[in-house]
């Protein structure tokens, strides 16, 4: 199950568990992974609630214990007992996120920080909470889209601070999220939202192929004059055959390097990460010929890919296109061709030797390079039965 979040007006943990309420994640199974950690003095409910006319779920933690600070090695533990394990992970990621950046934003250990606006009930209620709602909804990956932020300050324990608060923005920063300008005053995405994000390894591009299945919207305490201040969340499942992925296409023009450093730039980006690369010629201005280099790669390999392309070649720039790559199922296995391994790989339609393993055999056993595929095609190949039937 595929989770997509849009912030419409920003993020917060109480307000990302409501829309994952509204969209179905049962309440009690919530409740139950939150009281597995042993926290108490707490109850929490799922409020209906209608803001500029969209109907909406707003979480609710009502708290009888009032101890609001905590160190973050106690929450972190309150959270390791969480149930079932997967959400115990998710839960203790975006609380050790939470307290490494605070001890680096003050100077202190992150086990001996004190999470004062986030180490109350409140806080654990929404990190274990979410990651108890995903699960229980059989999410498996999770996509968000920009991020707004706010502009003006928020008052915290130690004064004014800009919008985003440091600590949000360390945190987005660590996520490698994108975000976008806003005309919202205020604190529009909070440090639980930004951790949670980092924990649940969203990615923050468009949404993938899915068919929708579920919709909730999740709100906060906060007003909005002008529109509904939510969270939307949908849920859709992945699609039946063969998976649609969205992959980055890199390209640059080059008419200054030699063929021999477009062969080793290839060669590194495969190692870097890329799926493919390669290269077609070009005519640039004057008539000059050139070569325009040609990277795929998965949109989290894009910074280090970009960044090899740009330092090997000396180009000035990199262009990026968003492209869907539909993958065919595949598998490899190994054949023996006297005495030499020469992996194959499989398709639904076709198998293929490895090059390099057949050069190899072709090499030693002094035969044409033609033949051996041949032959390593013939092993790989299911042979029929002696009466004609299919293998």
């Amino acid at each position: 199950m595929i989770c997509w979040i849009t912030p419409f007006t920003g993020l917060a943990g109480d307000m990302l568990l409501g829309a994952l309420i509204g969209a179905g994640a049962p309440l009690d199974a919530v409740r139950a992974s939150v009281a597995a950690t042993g926290l108490t003095g707490w109850e929490l409910t799922a409020e209906p609630v209608v803001t500029h006319g969209l109907a909406a779920t707003r979480a609710v933690v009502r708290v009888s214990d009032t101890a609001t600070a905590r160190s973050a090695a106690e929450v972190i533990a309150l959270a390791a007992r969480a149930e079932p394990a997967p959400v115990a992970a998710v839960a203790t990621a975006a609380l050790r996120a939470i307290a490494e950046t605070e001890g680096r934003l003050h100077g202190e250990d992150p086990a001996r920080v004190h999470l004062h606006e986030l180490g109350g009930h409140d806080a654990v209620v929404d990190i274990v909470g979410v990651a108890a709602a995903l699960h229980a909804l059989g999410a498996t990956a999770v996509h968000c889209a920009p991020l707004p932020l706010g502009t003006g300050s928020v008052r915290t324990r130690h004064g004014l601070l800009p919008v985003p608060a440091p600590a949000t923005a360390a945190l987005l920063a660590r996520a490698g999220a994108t975000v976008a300008g806003s005309d919202l005053a205020g604190e529009t995405v909070t440090p639980t939202g930004a951790a949670l994000l980092l924990a649940l390894e969203a990615r923050y591009d468009p949404p993938p192929e899915m068919t929708l299945t579920a919709t909730g919207y999740g709100t906060g305490t906060r007003v909005l004059p002008d529109r509904p201040n939510v969270v939307a969340v949908t849920l859709g499942r992945e699609p039946d055959g063969p998976a649609a992925e969205t992959l980055h296409l890199l390209e640059t023009n080059l008419d200054d390097v030699t063929g021999e450093l477009l062969g080793h730039v290839i060669a590194r980006a495969l190692a870097q990460g890329a799926l493919d690369a390669w290269v077609t010629p070009a005519t640039m201005k004057k008539g000059r010929p050139a070569a325009v280099l040609h990277v795929l790669c998965r949109p989290e390999a894009e910074t280090a890919v970009r960044d090899l392309v740009l330092a090997e070649t000396g180009a000035l720039g990199v262009r990026r296109t968003t492209v869907r790559r539909t993958a065919l199922p595949r598998h490899t296995t190994e054949v023996d061709l006297d005495g030499h391994r020469v992996r194959v790989k499989h398709g639904p339609y076709a198998a293929k030797p490895e090059h390099d393993d057949l050069v190899a055999a072709a090499t030693a056993l002094g035969i044409p390079l033609r033949e051996a595929a041949e032959r390593a095609r013939r092993l790989a190949s299911p042979q029929p039965h002696q009466d004609g039937s299919p293998p």
